[in-house]
């Protein structure tokens, strides 16, 4: 089977290059259309995501290794060097031969030419890895850290302007790691500690979080799949990275409330902060795509919210029917997404600095439009995904600056707490998704 698998997964990386799609949806689309067992299911999952994780350093030893100019090698050859690299350098339960046999099958079935060269090149590197040296740190410190942990140079320089040398490597470095799975238990339909003890009945090792009371972490799935989870059909749980919880937790959302999401897939905070409020109130999720505002029909179904109303709406313009109508506007803003790199590494080869530059222009509009939606009194959160100072904190301050009748609350009792009173997750401090969070009021 695990021929098949590499295949597969071969199969993935060439449709995330070709269709521009993020990985994560290509991998979980390509799965679920291919009847492959759960072993074979994380075989791929793995192959897929270290070979994005560490692009940069397999092409850098491709570079090194190749008779054939990197610009002239056949694409999909590449990505079965790349796969047959990452399996060699970095999965120990894989023997190297079984790393080389394979990728040289792999060729042959693409093109029995390109068979001696790949072979040629993975036993190549079991004989020399060691020795391949990487740019000098000490004169060349962007480049030695761009290549040893995959990241742009132009993000590397960044952060290191931002952060210092210390910090940024500690960063690049939990970038490519897994991250934590984290579960919020569905209160509306069972208690945290029964589903804690209906999982772990099951073989599931599962931790309670210490200051998010209907949060769990998964330390082990026992050999599951998230959607044959016991419990996952019946709404017990939605898969939510703790970061993103505590939005709706710092909203103080209660029963009876009206809640306005303007950019609310794929759901996670809309359905959060309807179990919150009891499934009492009104909230109003709106989106650009409806098939991303399905997934909130979905997610909503299942878990047995029914006081949602999803709408499809640009969240740039102006809607007046919401003029003054909310008690809570949650701007969870389309961002550059660099607090999530480790479960969307894709991300980081994706973006550039002119995206930055033209993603704050966006998220201002969305931020003042929504503003005007805020009753007096009301609370207005503006958050992101991203660990970028121009679209976090200098966004709210920016609006700030021209919006006076909106202060900025201190949100406290929460990790990441900044002296201004915002939130601010690093996945290498906090080993969340790195996060921003603002609470601002608007007078009464």
């Amino acid at each position: 089977m695990k021929n098949n698998a590499r295949r597969l997964a071969l199969k993935i990386l060439k449709q995330i290059e070709m269709e521009d799609q993020f990985s994560h949806i290509t991998i979980k689309e390509m799965l679920k259309s291919s009847e492959v067992t759960d072993i074979d299911r994380r075989f791929i999952t793995n192959i897929v995501y270290g070979v994005l994780e560490n692009k940069l350093l397999l092409d850098y030893y491709i570079r090194k290794l190749s008779t054939v100019r990197y610009g002239k090698i056949n694409k999909e050859i590449l990505n079965i060097l790349r796969m047959g690299l990452y399996q060699i350098k970095f999965m120990s339960k894989v023997p190297d031969s079984a790393a080389v046999n394979e990728s040289v099958k792999l060729a042959k079935k693409f093109s029995p030419q390109y068979s001696g060269y790949v072979n040629g090149i993975l036993r190549s590197f079991i004989r020399i890895s060691g020795n391949i040296e990487l740019p000098d740190r000490n004169k060349h410190l962007v480049a030695h850290l761009s290549i040893s942990y995959s990241h742009p140079e132009w993000l590397v320089e960044k952060w290191l302007n931002e952060f210092g040398e210390e910090f940024t490597e500690s960063l690049l470095k939990s970038n490519n790691e897994t991250p934590k799975l984290w579960l919020r238990v569905n209160t509306l339909k069972i208690q945290r500690d029964e589903f804690i003890d209906r999982l772990e009945a099951e073989g599931i090792k599962v931790f309670p979080s210490e200051w998010m009371e209907d949060a769990v972490m998964v330390e082990n799935l026992n050999e599951h799949s998230i959607d044959s989870l016991m419990g996952f059909n019946e709404g017990w749980f939605q898969v939510q990275d703790i970061s993103s919880m505590c939005v709706s937790k710092i909203s103080n959302v209660k029963p009876g409330d009206t809640v306005v999401d303007v950019c609310a897939a794929p759901g996670g905070k809309t359905t959060h902060m309807a179990q919150l409020m009891k499934n009492t109130g009104q909230i109003i999720a709106r989106d650009l795509h409806p098939q991303k505002l399905k997934l909130i029909e979905e997610s909503a179904e299942r878990l047995g919210i029914n006081m949602i109303k999803t709408e499809v709406f640009d969240a740039t313009h102006f809607d007046v029917s919401l003029k003054y109508l909310a008690d809570i506007v949650l701007v969870d803003a389309p961002c550059s997404g660099f607090g999530i790199i480790r479960r969307k590494p894709d991300i980081k080869y994706n973006k550039s600095i002119e995206d930055l530059n033209s993603l704050t222009e966006i998220q201002y509009k969305i931020l003042e439009t929504s503003s005007e939606y805020v009753k007096s009194g009301g609370t207005l959160i503006y958050s992101t995904c991203t660990i970028n100072a121009d679209e976090n904190i200098k966004m709210v301050e920016r609006f700030l600056s021209h919006h006076v009748h909106f202060k900025l609350m201190k949100i406290t009792d929460m990790p990441g707490v900044e002296s201004n009173g915002t939130i601010t997750l690093f996945p290498n401090v906090d080993q969340t998704d790195g996060f921003f969070i603002a609470k601002m009021t608007k007078d009464e």
